[in-house]
């Protein structure tokens, strides 16, 4: 046998053993009987409080509606396409027409809400206030791809978050999910892996405003296929090739 006739065998060999199909087990979600995997303890729901350089938007609602659009100009007609927002300044405080500045930073929306609704009541008797975030969205990145999405929903689950991103197949590592979060001016980063059924209702389970995840691509998938068929193509294609190059050398 030739040295290239040798060469082709040992790399159809290497090509066979190297892709092989993913483990189901090692990509399945929502695991509960695998001792490798970690188990996270439950946690209570935690509601997002306001951080500065947050835009804010409010909803006011009273029976006089002349002030009621100068100070909210956001309810000036259900046809505006003007949204009004409110910063959150470096001191913590948004500041409203007619209303001295009123700190909400580190509040939830019902603090905030409150907080406003009390000192506007101050000219308003029968003012009701809703506040909420206008930056409702969170940022991907890494090699799932990149991007940023609304958070669509009070309470946004990182399955939902993640499906959201699109096809995530089976090349990205998923024991090594990483949220970057901003906390009281200070960033988290936290890992986690999104296998395991305990995973759910887990300090990890929810995906909040300004949140970057970052997701990267599992260090093996560059060797591997994802179906039998596929597999079953890399080796047809590897015989071939063999075949082949036997013919011409014959």
């Amino acid at each position: 046998m030739s040295q290239l006739t040798q060469f082709l065998v040992c790399g159809l060999i290497g090509s066979v053993l190297m892709t092989s199909c993913y483990n189901y087990k090692k990509m399945r979600l929502l695991q509960d009987n695998d001792a490798t995997l970690p188990v996270y303890e439950k946690s209570a729901i935690k509601d997002y409080k306001i951080q500065v350089n947050d835009e804010i938007i409010f909803r006011l609602i009273t029976t006089d509606e002349t002030i009621s659009k100068l100070i909210s100009p956001n309810q000036a007609g259900a046809n505006s396409q003007q949204q009004y927002t409110y910063r959150v300044f470096s001191d913590s405080t948004i500041d409203i027409p007619f209303v001295s500045k009123i700190k909400i930073a580190g509040l939830t929306y019902k603090e905030a809400s409150n907080e406003v609704q009390k000192r506007i009541k101050e000219i308003i008797p029968d003012a009701e206030v809703r506040v909420t975030l206008a930056n409702k969205v969170f940022t991907v990145v890494g090699e799932a791809g990149t991007g940023s999405f609304s958070i669509y929903k009070e309470r946004l689950t990182i399955y939902q978050a993640l499906a959201m991103i699109g096809d995530l197949a089976e090349q990205i590592d998923k024991a090594h999910i990483t949220i970057i979060r901003e906390s009281k001016n200070k960033h988290e980063v936290i890992q986690f892996d999104i296998r395991p059924k305990s995973l759910i209702d887990s300090k990890y389970y929810y995906v909040y405003p300004n949140d970057i995840i970052y997701i990267r691509k599992s260090f093996d998938s560059f060797y591997k296929v994802n179906s039998y068929s596929a597999l079953l193509g890399v080796i047809n294609f590897s015989i071939s090739l063999f075949i082949t190059v036997l013919n011409v050398q014959q």
